[in-house]
């Protein structure tokens, strides 16, 4: 096996000594012929030069390493329900919340919003756990609250909902009855948030499904409205007041919408009309009903989904440009980078077929990118 597979970084920190120690006890528990000892030593030597045993040689780096991951994954980040150190964390910090909030005292409020989050924005959710522990209350309560708006048609009841939400402690609503609007009023009280974000996110929500976009422009400010709010409050959340900053969510909301919306298009009913822009349809002779249909051969189509894609890939390259510029929490919030990155790979190397297995479906590697990107403050 390559010297490189032995993921030996020849650094010295805590967390990468633990990373590899980890891997190893996985290898071990699906291949009884490695020792656990020589392993634990080969992890904290951290000499680039060391060689796994002979007995791995023989079979495959690729597959094996595949596996690895996954089992990892599995440990580590996946199933928040079974104990992980990640998820253990972040109940521990809503249970510490909890107990100074007399609104939730058993703590059900942050636990619904993050079983809601995990099960309707999964990898927003993963993104989330791997924030700070002081900000995951927080986040959770305005994801599962994003999560609920995209849920409902009734944009009267969370506008009014967002008033309640702002007003003082002594006057009592039905917010106390809903958990997520419970969290939500608490992060108000707690942090100082803007209104008009809010507002944003369902007025976003409130266009019709069936009324189609006419230009790339029109698309990328309904995704600037529906998920660069959610970024922009979730920096006040941190306390981030910076120019820079607000630009680079501008445009990772829009990449991240973009791609979030082509990912929906083979979900998408013949009532509902497509992400992808009339202006796009006129010049490539495509109408909807070939775009649901998704065919491999189809060029125009092909063509149709590379232009949408593109403006998504050109706004995350424009995102990236301003990493250097952000300090290491507000690079954590913009992990969702990489699960949009990922997807846009995915897409160009299936030749834009929105229908290609590769591009549905939960990508099992994004959960080691996103510890990997988080463990160096990148996204």
């Amino acid at each position: 096996m390559h010297k490189s597979s032995c993921l030996t970084l020849n650094l010295s920190f805590g967390k990468i000594r633990q990373f590899k120690i980890g891997m190893c006890e996985n290898l071990c528990q699906w291949n009884p012929a490695v020792n656990i000892s020589t392993l634990r030593n080969t992890a904290g030597n951290c000499s680039p030069a060391t060689p796994f045993q002979s007995s791995v040689q023989s079979n495959s780096w690729k597959k094996k390493m595949r596996r690895l991951v996954r089992n990892w994954n599995c440990r580590l980040l996946l199933n928040a329900k079974s104990g992980q150190r990640v998820v253990r964390h972040a109940s521990a910090q809503q249970k510490i919340a909890s107990q100074e909030d007399g609104a939730d005292k058993n703590g059900f409020g942050a636990k619904h919003c993050m079983s809601l989050v995990e099960k309707y924005d999964y990898e927003n959710y993963l993104c989330t756990l791997l924030l700070p522990r002081e900000l995951r209350r927080a986040a959770f309560a305005l994801r599962a609250f994003n999560v609920e708006v995209s849920r409902s048609v009734s944009g009267h009841f969370w506008h009014d909902s967002i008033d309640k939400c702002f007003e003082s402690e002594s006057q009592r609503s039905y917010v106390e009855d809903q958990p997520v609007l419970r969290e939500l009023k608490h992060t108000v009280g707690s942090r100082k948030l803007n209104k008009i974000y809010l507002r944003r996110l369902v007025t976003a929500r409130e266009r019709p499904t069936n009324q189609g976009f006419e230009t790339i422009r029109e698309l990328e400010e309904y995704a600037e409205q529906a998920f660069s709010s959610l970024l922009l409050l979730l920096l006040e959340v941190s306390g981030v007041r910076d120019l820079q900053a607000d630009h680079a969510a501008s445009h990772l909301g829009k990449a991240q919408g973009i791609a979030t919306l082509l990912r929906a298009i083979p979900l998408t009913g013949r009532q509902q009309a497509v992400c992808v822009p009339l202006e796009v349809l006129v010049r490539h002779g495509v109408n909807q009903e070939r775009i649901i249909r998704g065919r491999s051969e189809d060029k125009g189509v092909e063509e149709c989904i590379f232009e949408v894609a593109s403006a998504a890939n050109s706004h995350l390259k424009l995102a990236r440009q301003l990493h250097d510029q952000m300090s290491p929490q507000v690079r954590k919030i913009f992990l969702s980078a990489v699960a949009t990155d990922a997807y846009l790979e995915r897409l160009r190397r299936a030749n834009f077929l929105l229908t290609h297995k590769s591009c549905v479906g939960r990508d099992t590697m994004l959960p080691a990118r996103l510890f990997w990107k988080s463990l160096f403050n990148r996204y």
